[in-house]
C-alpha cells in the first residue's frame, strides 16, 4: 500500500441521519440513532470509527453495507446508490464473531459466497486457495473451524469476505472478542492484507490505540445521535509494526483522538442543554 489513497470516494455519505421507530409503550419516541453524518472515504484508505457505546458506530456500518437504510441522507459506494453497491458486490463484510459453519472445512467455508454467486468450481478452487494463502492458513484447508484458534478463525472471515475481490470491507470490530497478544497479531496481519490487496476499509473499533494503529483516518463520533465531530489523520509510516507501537508519533496521536473523543462529549452536552432550554421555553 503506498503512502497516499486514491482520491476518487468509494464511499459518500451525505447528511445521513437514522431514527429507530418507537417499540413497546405508546408514549415511547423513536430513537435518533444518528444526525447529519457526512463523509466521503477514498480509494484505498483505512478508516476506523470510534466513539462511546451506542453511539452508532455498527448502525454506520450497516448503512454503507446497505443492511439498513437511513431516514435521511444518501449512501453512495463507487458512485453508486448502496443498494446497487450490494448487487454489484462492492461490499464484503467481517463481523466481530466469525460466523463460520462448523459443518465445513475451511476451504469450503472461505468458497461459500463463490458458490452463492455461481463461480464454477475451478474458479472457486483457485479462488479460495489465494485467500487462504493470503492469510496464510493454506496448511489448514482441510480443518474444520472448531480446530483453529479465534484469531485463525478471524482470519478464515476475512478470506472468505475477500473471496469474491470487494472494492470495499466492511469490519465490525472484528478482534474484540480476542486477547490483547492474539489482538495485536491480528492488527498487523491485517495491515499486510490490506497492503497486499489495495482494498478500501472501514473498521469499526472501541480500541484508541487499535484504531490509531490501523488508519490513515480516524472518524470520531459523539453520544447518541451520533454524529462525526472530528477526522484524525494519522500519518504514521507504512509499513507499521512494534516499532509503530513504541514511537512518540503514535502516542501523540492516540492522545490526539483521546481528547477529541472527550470535546466531543463537551459538545454534545452544549447541544443537548441548548436543545432542553430551547424546549422549556416553547412549553413555557
Amino acid at each position: 500500500m503506498t503512502d497516499s489513497a486514491g482520491t476518487e470516494p468509494v464511499v459518500q455519505l451525505a447528511g445521513i441521519s437514522k431514527e429507530f421507530a418507537a417499540t413497546g409503550s405508546s408514549k415511547a419516541k423513536p430513537t435518533l440513532a444518528l444526525s447529519d453524518i457526512t463523509l466521503d472515504i477514498r480509494s484505498g484508505e483505512f478508516v476506523s470509527l470510534i466513539g462511546p457505546s451506542g453511539c452508532g458506530k455498527s448502525t454506520l456500518l450497516r448503512l454503507i453495507g446497505d443492511l439498513t437504510h437511513p431516514t435521511s441522507g444518501s449512501v453512495q459506494i463507487n458512485g453508486k446508490p448502496a443498494g446497487q453497491g450490494r448487487l454489484d458486490r462492492d461490499y464484503g463484510m467481517v463481523f466481530q464473531s466469525p460466523a463460520l459453519f462448523d459443518w465445513r472445512k475451511v476451504e469450503e467455508n472461505v468458497r461459500l459466497p463463490l458458490e452463492v454467486f455461481g463461480f464454477d468450481r475451478a474458479s472457486q478452487a483457485k479462488r479460495s486457495g489465494e485467500m487462504l494463502d493470503l492469510v496464510g492458513l493454506t496448511d489448514f484447508a482441510g480443518h474444520y473451524p472448531y480446530q483453529l484458534s479465534g484469531g485463525m478463525q478471524q482470519r478464515v472471515a476475512i478470506a472468505r469476505a475477500l473471496a469474491f475481490s470487494p472494492s470495499l470491507l466492511l469490519m465490525d470490530e472484528p478482534f474484540g472478542a480476542l486477547d490483547e497478544m492474539t489482538r495485536e497479531r491480528m492488527n498487523s496481519e491485517l495491515l499486510s492484507i490490506w497492503a497486499r490487496t489495495g482494498i478500501t476499509v472501514v473498521f469499526v473499533t472501541h480500541s484508541i490505540p487499535e484504531a490509531v494503529f490501523l488508519s490513515t483516518r480516524v472518524a470520531i463520533m459523539s453520544a447518541r445521535p451520533g454524529r462525526i465531530t472530528r477526522v484524525v489523520d494519522v500519518n504514521l509510516p507504512q509499513p507499521r509494526g512494534l516499532t509503530t507501537r513504541e514511537s512518540s508519533g503514535y502516542f501523540s496521536l492516540i492522545t490526539e483522538v483521546r481528547e477529541a473523543l472527550r470535546a466531543g462529549e463537551g459538545d454534545e452536552a452544549q447541544i443537548a442543554s441548548a436543545e432542553r432550554t430551547a424546549a422549556e421555553g416553547t412549553v413555557g
